[in-house]
């Protein structure tokens, strides 16, 4: 059971770390690499071909902004779920980051969720549906929220 986080730049790397700090205490191992679809497909291709070869529940999160391939990309050659969740600095890069993170083609799936914190948590919702142990730690984290409200 893995989040695989592919980040276009190495800029990326601070908004991967945030969700990576979120997940790994639920006792989840993450994996990030920087592959930019566009500088380097084939790195991409290699890195999603060896992990949809293992026996593993495997989610991507993708991290790619201005224009985001990288997340279709994955989408289009993955049998796991892809989550995209684009960094941006400002208003204008936040346009342009989640408008090329929602129009992708047809049979490239991948769901776009912009809040980092809230990737990470769908990514844990994800794999619960196959871990029990999981599910249950997602639950308390749920309840957690509750009654701190």
């Amino acid at each position: 059971m893995k989040v695989v986080f592919l980040l276009g730049s190495k800029v990326d790397q601070d908004h991967a770390a945030k969700m990576v700090d979120l997940i790994e205490p639920f006792g989840v191992e993450t994996e990030v690499y920087v592959a930019s679809a566009h500088k380097v497909p084939e790195l991409v291709m290699d890195i999603v071909n060896d992990y949809d070869g293992k026996d593993e529940e495997i989610v991507y999160i993708t991290c790619a902004g201005r224009s985001n391939g990288l997340s279709g990309v994955v989408g289009a050659i993955s049998k796991n779920p892809v989550i995209a969740c684009p960094p941006f600095k400002d208003k204008a890069d936040y346009l342009v980051n989640i408008h090329s993170s929602t129009m992708y083609p047809s049979n490239t799936p991948a769901m776009v969720v912009v809040d980092p914190q809230n990737a990470a948590h769908a990514a844990l919702r994800i794999l619960g549906l196959v871990n029990k142990d999981l599910q249950k730690k997602v639950e308390q984290h749920i309840q957690d929220v509750k009654d701190a409200f």
